[in-house]
């Protein structure tokens, strides 16, 4: 097992797409080469155009993958937190990365080898099909964030951002945002000033922001505004979802 892999760690990784399905002994010899590194917020992990060379797992804190556009500006790809993995697309096919990867803030990654899940594919063809379904995952996640940059509103993805993370599903709660404002607007695809509409309009929802955190008045009425917005959306000959 990795150096620096604690049993909580290992516990994690059982329970994530790429790994899930492999038996403790595949996986103990998978990540044989396998090492933990930290990192400190704004830290590059990687460049886009680099090799890919490492498959990477976070074990604490987030990290993201971006593009610079044309213009200069970015383009949250994903944003990753505990148990999740990324960058085991372009790592399998041995090309190099198409986007760049930075820690959000302190993070602790698990860095494995691509060379040797390839070693380890033609002897355990499990491993091949995990990183498939990982893959496919992705993907998933993809369509779905091209689906909520064309069918909902800034307010309804804002909206469905602050339900995900809400610990309770009915009632009062406050969430604490994981990240900053900037980030949180690039990873659903806004403007800074945009994201501001947004929150300004959830207002009525029982929604105030104060710095890093949300206070929702009720999470249940905040999920049913999401759904009238898209309902409202979806109403044929409604306008195009705005920012």
């Amino acid at each position: 097992m990795a150096s620096g892999l604690r049993d909580e760690d290992f516990a994690t990784l059982k329970h994530t797409v790429l790994f899930g399905a492999l038996a403790d002994k595949t996986l103990n010899a998978l990540l044989s080469d396998a090492t933990v590194s930290h990192h400190e917020r704004g830290e590059m992990l990687f460049m886009q155009g680099d090799a890919a060379r490492w498959i990477f797992v976070v074990l604490d804190g987030w990290a993201k993958v971006y593009r610079m556009t044309a213009a200069g500006e970015e383009a949250v790809v994903g944003i990753f937190t505990r148990g999740q993995n990324f960058a085991e697309a372009a790592a399998f096919t041995a090309g190099i990365y198409p986007a760049s990867g930075e820690a959000v803030t302190e993070v602790r990654l698990l860095k494995i080898p691509a060379r040797r899940v390839f070693d380890m594919i033609a002897e355990k063809p499990e491993i091949g099909l995990a990183m498939l379904g990982s893959t496919s995952q992705h993907l998933h996640l993809l369509v779905r964030q091209i689906e909520q940059l064309k069918a909902h509103t800034g307010a309804q993805r804002v909206a469905e951002f602050l339900v995900s993370l809400a610990p309770v599903r009915n009632g009062p709660c406050t969430i604490q945002l994981p990240y900053d404002k900037a980030l949180l607007a690039g990873k659903l695809g806004m403007k800074p000033e945009s994201l501001s509409r947004a929150f300004q309009r959830l207002r009525s929802c029982g929604v105030s922001i104060k710095r890093d955190t949300a206070i929702v008045r009720d999470i249940g009425r905040l999920a049913d505004f999401m759904e009238q917005e898209r309902a409202e959306v979806m109403r044929p000959g409604a306008g195009s979802a705005a920012n």
